[in-house]
Formats: structure tokens, sequence, C-alpha cells
């Protein structure tokens, strides 16, 4: 659901900045005020609550026992979630001012592209759940971080000529040039590795611990958002404004979190009874 909410973002938003740049605020501040007024209307939460014995471990005990953990499958696919997310809000925190600056297109067609991403990961969405199921999940996010580092380089090192060179126009998405065909690739990537990562988190614990493990993927991946998005600024500013550097800058995180999967042994989905077709 985020990632058609991101479609909407990116492309409904892109067709309202190029009427008014002031339109996707508006946009946004609606669609906000309109989930307050859906989860008002439409969750219904019990008026009163179970009263369990059970200790719930704080985030803070959970992650102690993540550190100390000898098998460090846990920690190394938070790690992997920190590297990952610092690679692609980078890209996408800069990616319309690495449109606008670096391939000379409007700050509406930089937008577009990243809506030229989300519609490949929502369409790959549910493909990549299976593929998690059947190759395992630690096999598809590594091959989503490949495809995203491929990408991410190719969009470094391919000639801005050749990147604007448009391929075919779609309803909906517009123009599609070669770098939006690599953006959609790069969609394809992104699923692999989003769709497969929380459950792999939640799936390294007990029922008890469910909500905490929940807590520490949103908090790895929001320190992420916030690092993120900083560290490219820098990056950018010491190399004097080039922002083509993102592309290359956020492959080495995509390599920090390649390596970090490597050593998970746990967090795979658990193998489905198998139901006979005998029923006499």
């Amino acid at each position: 659901m985020g990632g058609v909410g991101s479609i909407i973002a990116f492309l409904g938003g892109a067709k309202l900045y190029d009427m008014n740049p002031a339109y996707p605020f508006w946009l946004g501040s609606g669609l906000v005020l309109l989930a307050a007024v859906l989860v008002f209307l439409l969750i219904r939460e019990p008026k009163v609550y179970e009263d369990s014995k059970e200790e719930q471990p704080s985030l803070i005990a959970s992650l102690k026992t993540v550190i100390s953990d000898p098998d460090r499958s846990a920690l190394r696919v938070l790690l992997a979630i920190l590297f990952w997310f610092v690679a692609y809000n980078a890209v996408e925190a800069f990616f319309t001012l690495y449109a606008k600056n670096h391939l000379l297109l409007t700050e509406s067609d930089g937008t577009r592209l990243l809506g030229q991403l989300s519609l490949l990961f929502v369409l790959f969405a549910l493909p990549s759940g299976y593929l998690g199921r059947y190759i395992g999940r630690r096999v598809t996010i590594s091959i989503g971080i490949v495809i995203m580092t491929l990408c991410l380089l190719a969009m470094y090192f391919t000639p801005i000529a050749t990147l604007t060179v448009v391929l075919t126009k779609l309803p909906v998405l517009g123009q599609v040039p070669v770098v939006g065909l690599i953006m959609m690739i790069a969609g394809i990537g992104w699923a692999c590795i989003n769709i497969n990562s929380l459950p792999m988190v939640v799936d390294m614990t007990t029922t008890a611990r469910l909500g905490t493990y929940t807590g520490l993927y949103y908090l790895f991946s929001t320190l992420a958002a916030i690092a993120g998005p900083n560290i490219n600024g820098l990056i950018i500013q010491f190399t004097g404004n080039n922002y083509s550097m993102t592309m290359l800058a956020a492959p080495l995180f995509m390599i920090l979190a390649f390596i970090m999967m490597r050593g998970v042994r746990r967090g795979e989905a658990a193998p489905q009874p198998e139901t006979s077709g005998n029923l006499g």
C-alpha cells in the first residue's frame, strides 16, 4: 500500500507541480487529513483490553538480546536494513535535484521517474514474496541488492545523452527514457528487498517479542531515513554540488547491506504443511 501511495504522490504530484508548484503540498495535506478521518471512522478498538500477565520485553531489552545473540542473524539483518535504507532514502531525497542538475530535466520529470520505480515496485510486490518463499528470503533480498546496485551504478556511468533518450510513451507514466527503464528495473530490485525484510525480522523472534522486533525494524529504517539524506547532502556539498555522486555513494551502502546479509542464518519462511489429495 505504501507503493500505491508513492505512485499517487509521484505521478499525481508531478502533474500537479506542472500546474502549480504549491499543488502537491495541498494534495499531501488533503491525503493526511483523509487518512486521519478514515482511521477515526473505520478502526474499531476494544473498549476493554485483556489483562495479560506475560511481561512484554522493552525495545531496549530486545535490542540488547539482538546484540548479545551469538548467532547475530537478527543484528546482521537490522544493520542491512539500516544500510539499504540509507542508500534508498539518499537517492529518493535528492533524485529530483539529480534529474534537474545532472540530467537537465524538469523537477516534475524527476518526480515522474520516481513514480515509474514505484509502479514496478507495486507490480512486483507479490511475485517477490513468492520468490522469497521458494528460493529463500536471504537469497531474494541479496538478488534485489545486486539489482539496485547495478542500476545505481548504471545511472552514474551512463552518459547523460544516453540516459535521456526517450524509449517510449505510456499512459499515466508519460515518456519513458533510458533512465526511466533503469528506474523500473530498480523498482523490481527494491521489491525483492523491501517485501521480504520485515517478515524476515519478525520470523526471528517469538510471539511475545513480535511488536518489539517490528519496532526495531522501524527504528533502524527511520534512523536511515534521517542519516541517508544528510550523508548524501554532505557528499554532494564536498564534491562541488555534483548530484551524480548520489548514484555512486548509494551503491557503497548497498554493498555493505549485501555483506551483512551473507551471515544471516535465520528468518526464512516456515515450510507449509503439504495437503494430501487423497480424501478417502
